[in-house]
């Protein structure tokens, strides 16, 4: 029953106008957003409408929020959301933005079962309670340039699809509406392909030789698929050449094509 009421009013609010100023701070602050096909442009409109209905934006470090931040934010968030069955982020309530980097506790456990808690600086964190926290000037920057396979809030916000079962494995749902056996085939094919891909980059990372994904993502599996997000976006031709098996995945995961998007003018070109 609250399912069928959440479903009609989300329908309603992607009904309303989106407004103008609104529209600017995606075509200006979220460049990927100008490359995407027209009717994917209108679809990830109206996710930024439910994503801003729904989702709570809290100023941290004396960060004062306004609409510029929250439709940066929520319309990179969106992009990720675009073609597919969602339900917007379901375990997300609140996105804490600080200024810029901010300082967090990280525990770290050692082998003789003792544990440490060290400050770290970081440009932002998805936490399975509730929260995404980043950095505003790594989000707004991230986004500026759409071909650098670097993008703070694509990260964080793949991790939160990662958590919607609870853990962060570097395994979201997949196939969902689909029979357990179609099911079933989609994450044997998912965890053979990201396993493999996982264990390159990290032979690679450990030899010290360039790679298209960037070295954190040899962190764990978790963090292997954040970094992968973010470079299916932001370097899609590369990846689709030099990595076929795992763009396909992602294609398959979101959706989407970005490779076949045309590129805006004004863009830096993505070296093909």
């Amino acid at each position: 029953m609250f399912g069928f009421f959440r479903k009609r009013r989300r329908a309603k609010i992607r009904r309303e106008p989106f407004p103008d100023a609104w529209l600017e701070y995606l075509e200006t602050n979220v460049p990927v957003y100008r490359r995407m096909p027209s009717e994917a442009q209108r679809e990830l409109r109206e996710h930024v409408l439910v994503f801003l209905h729904e989702k709570r934006f809290e100023g941290c470090g004396g960060l004062t929020i306004d609409d510029e931040i929250r439709v940066t934010i929520a319309g990179q968030a969106c992009v990720l959301l675009v073609h597919r069955p969602t339900a917007y982020y379901p375990r997300l309530r609140t996105i804490l933005v600080y200024p810029s980097t901010f300082v967090s506790q990280a525990l770290e456990w050692h082998g003789d079962g003792t544990m440490t808690e060290d400050a770290q600086a970081r440009l932002g964190e998805s936490w399975t309670t509730g929260s995404v926290v980043l950095s505003w000037n790594a989000s707004k920057h991230g986004a500026a340039n759409p071909h650098d396979g670097l993008n703070v809030v694509f990260h964080e916000f793949a991790h939160q699809l990662d958590q919607e079962d609870g853990i962060a494995d570097g395994a979201p749902i997949l196939g969902r509406g689909l029979a357990r056996t179609e099911r079933r085939s989609m994450y044997l094919s998912w965890a053979r392909v990201m396993q493999g891909e996982f264990d390159d980059l990290q032979r690679r990372v450990d030899l010290g030789k360039r790679t298209l994904l960037d070295d954190y993502g040899a962190t764990n599996p978790a963090e292997f698929f954040a970094v992968a997000t973010e470079t299916f976006f932001e370097k899609p031709r590369l990846m689709r050449k030099r990595h076929p098996e795992l763009y396909e995945e992602l294609e398959s995961y979101y959706c989407q094509d970005p490779a076949t998007w045309p590129k805006a003018p004004a863009d830096q070109d993505e070296d093909d």
